[in-house]
């Protein structure tokens, strides 16, 4: 019985990862081709990356929304109707043009999101025993669907131009609602608590910058530079740097939780950090194909890092507050990145973006380190008391 019980909620959280995977490709298809061929979606680079991060910017004021949706109805229905708006928004990606259009298919992907991450992570940690596995294999489902799709992607523009792409995305969304009506249905309970804002601290500062800085700015200036440098190629160019992020999540990240575990993890986070300021200087200076895939790899090596510090630095019952607000800063600053991307990119040199970015991820990973050892101090002082 137990056995079976598992083999349920195992094929539960792969059907709920299967289901994100099959929608999000639209969504990484359109980061790729709206900055670099705007023009033909009918909006100004400025209105593409406010576009680009509507998504996030209407998850960080509805997920509260999202959320208790999700708890009074379950997977099941919340999910058919999250993967029938994806292959909606899929269609108006491939359709429809004009900034207002486009912006009310962004909003409802960002809730769309919101509901299809939710349930993923609840399904994969619907036991404790095996959760570790569940949602290692939940990541690497989530990240083949986008992997995929880039360079196919890349390789139908060329072809037949960005907005044919979207057609067959909207029918692996179409997919995904079938899978769908296989989730269980039964609702969630839901704990009451008091929120209020809180300040910042130091990590949470650190997800903003590198939310901002390499989920929004370089991104952005991943297609922008493709386009620049590369001529014919552009698109084949960044849709294969961009498929190597997916690629480079599903290998990496485990390693970087591997390096937390022997060297430390608030040390690892500041190396990787550091190395990562020093590859985005090359890609300001137009080192793309060297400086982006670094900026990649390096990124998937800290997935892994700043969850288990804030864990760290947060536990007992102050634990989980502390994930969630770390993971709103970081949305936070990928929705405000787009938006800065758009504005500079155009009128500014690229080394000085870059090189203020590389200088801002510097210092805020260096500020990790004073906190975190005062922290560590405080913590074993506090031991030695007890």
């Amino acid at each position: 019985m137990p056995d079976t019980h598992a083999r349920t909620t195992d094929k539960a959280s792969a059907r709920a990862a299967s289901i994100l995977g099959l929608c999000l490709p639209g969504d990484t298809l359109l980061y790729l081709l709206l900055p670099m061929q705007h023009e033909a979606f009918g909006v100004t680079l400025a209105e593409a990356g406010l576009l680009l991060a509507a998504n996030r910017l209407v998850r960080i004021f509805g997920y509260s929304h999202v959320m208790r949706f999700y708890a009074r109805r379950g997977d099941r229905p919340v999910c058919v109707l999250a993967a029938f708006t994806a292959a909606l928004c899929a269609l108006g990606y491939a359709t429809l043009s004009g900034f207002w259009w486009l912006l009310l298919l962004r909003l409802g992907w960002g809730l769309t999101y919101a509901a299809l991450n939710l349930s993923t992570q609840v399904m994969a940690t619907a036991e404790p025993t095996g959760a570790a596995r569940r949602t290692g294999r939940s990541r690497a489902l989530i990240a083949t669907g986008p992997m995929l799709a880039l360079p196919l992607g890349a390789l139908v523009s060329v072809e037949y131009g960005p907005r044919v792409i979207f057609l067959l995305m909207a029918l692996t969304s179409l997919v995904a609602l079938l899978l769908a009506y296989g989730l269980p249905s039964k609702p969630h309970p839901l704990a009451s608590s008091s929120r209020r804002f809180q300040r910042p601290d130091s990590v949470a500062l650190w997800s903003f910058i590198e939310g901002l800085v390499l989920d929004g700015l370089f991104i952005i200036g991943l297609s922008l530079q493709a386009e620049q440098l590369m001529a014919g190629n552009a698109v084949l160019v960044a849709g294969g740097l961009l498929a190597l992020r997916y690629v480079s999540e599903m290998l990496l990240s485990p390693l970087g939780g591997l390096a937390a575990q022997r060297w430390g993890a608030t040390r690892m986070l500041i190396v990787f950090s550091l190395l990562t300021s020093v590859a985005l200087v090359g890609f300001g200076c137009h080192w793309l194909i060297v400086g982006g895939a670094l900026v990649l790899v390096l990124r998937a090596l800290q997935l892994p890092l700043v969850v288990t510090v804030v864990a760290q630095r947060h536990p007992g019952t102050g634990r989980v507050r502390a994930l969630a607000a770390n993971a709103v800063w970081r949305d936070i600053g990928a929705g405000v990145g787009p938006l800065i991307a758009g504005l500079l990119l155009p009128v500014a040199s690229t080394v000085w973006v870059y090189s203020l970015a590389a200088g801002c991820l510097a210092v805020s990973a260096l500020a990790c380190r004073e906190v975190g050892v005062r922290g560590e101090e405080g913590r074993q002082a506090s031991a030695e008391e007890a």
